[in-house]
């Protein structure tokens, strides 16, 4: 055991901590996702005058193997 028990909170604690450390989690991921979004927008806006289909396609690919390679299957996308 780690020295830590919970037990002594009452039932109601647990579920304003679990909401709010997965709302913070939530919140952060959506902050680095727009955070990336707006830097590849930029890339595209200055290097690739607005296009968007010269970093679309690769960062596709790349998204693909990243859920492709480790289990060699795509279940990863059954989520969406």
């Amino acid at each position: 055991m780690d020295g830590h028990n919970n037990n002594h909170y009452p039932p109601h604690k647990h579920l304003v901590r679990y909401f709010r450390d997965n709302i913070a989690v939530a919140l952060g991921l959506v902050l680095v996702w727009r955070g990336m979004w707006y830097i590849l927008d930029s890339i595209d806006k200055y290097i690739f005058d607005g296009n968007h289909i010269y970093t679309a396609l690769p960062w596709l690919v790349i998204g693909i193997l990243i859920l492709y390679l480790p289990d060699k299957d795509l279940k990863e996308l059954q989520k969406l």
